[in-house]
């Protein structure tokens, strides 16, 4: 089977976008349709395949990697992590989104190398890229899950926890409402904004990996992420 079979097997490109990442996915025009650096490029794909495009809407990363998973998209937009790999055909990434912290007024914390102490309870947004991350990667600290980036917020503020995990742009505008808050310096992580297709679709994964390295050559994703004025993000390596 070739690869236009295999990304669209119903005659049309079904593209899966998590609408809990604002950076990527903006909200819709007055007309419904998506706005924002993925849509963009799902509709670059799907001119390129010669088919229309339909956009299959998300709340969050992990709900769309499932839909990815079980066919109720053919490509999705998202987070490349580990966990997802078994089942996802992921390509280089094209975007690149620094992960930090957030503290309170008040804090004792005071660096990133801080944060992974006993009774340190971080906020996180459930199966976001970075909560896999940290899954991993925390030895100490303990992860509080909810779903959603606002929701982790609001969690962060209502128990009074000690540390918001989350993407730095996000965590700039959170520390605006909080007094006294603090974005700690430095990242804790890059999340690597790839595009992805189910595993099985080997022929479809070669297409999308050589689609997603020609718009980063071409200037494609940079012209993209300048057009719709999103800040904090930049062209991966």
């Amino acid at each position: 089977m070739d690869a236009k079979q295999e990304l669209t097997p119903g005659g049309k490109l079904r593209v899966g976008l998590n609408y809990g990442n604002f950076l990527l996915v903006l909200k819709d025009a007055p007309d419904g349709s998506p706005r924002g650096i993925a849509p963009d490029l799902g509709r670059e794909l799907g001119k390129r395949l010669g088919v229309p495009v339909e956009f299959v809407k998300f709340k969050q990363a992990g709900q769309l990697a499932d839909g990815v998973r079980d066919d109720k998209c053919d490509v999705g937009f998202l987070g490349a992590e580990p966990q997802r790999a078994d089942e996802i055909a992921f390509t280089k990434a094209y975007l690149e989104i620094p992960v930090t912290f957030l503290v309170p007024a008040g804090s004792k914390i005071s660096s990133i190398d801080d944060v992974d102490r006993k009774g340190v309870r971080i906020s996180v947004s459930a199966r976001s890229a970075y909560d896999l991350y940290l899954s991993r990667t925390l030895k100490n600290a303990e992860l509080f899950r909810v779903e959603g980036i606002d929701a982790s917020y609001e969690l962060f503020v209502r128990e009074k926890l000690d540390v918001l995990a989350g993407l730095k742009p996000r965590l700039a505008s959170d520390a605006e409402k909080l007094p006294g808050s603090r974005v700690l310096d430095g990242q804790v992580t890059g999340v690597q904004q790839a595009a992805g297709t189910k595993k099985t679709k080997a022929a479809g994964a070669q297409y999308l990996s050589e689609f997603i390295d020609d718009i980063k050559r071409s200037g494609l994703v940079a012209q993209t992420i300048e057009k719709h004025g999103v800040r904090g993000v930049t062209v991966a390596p």
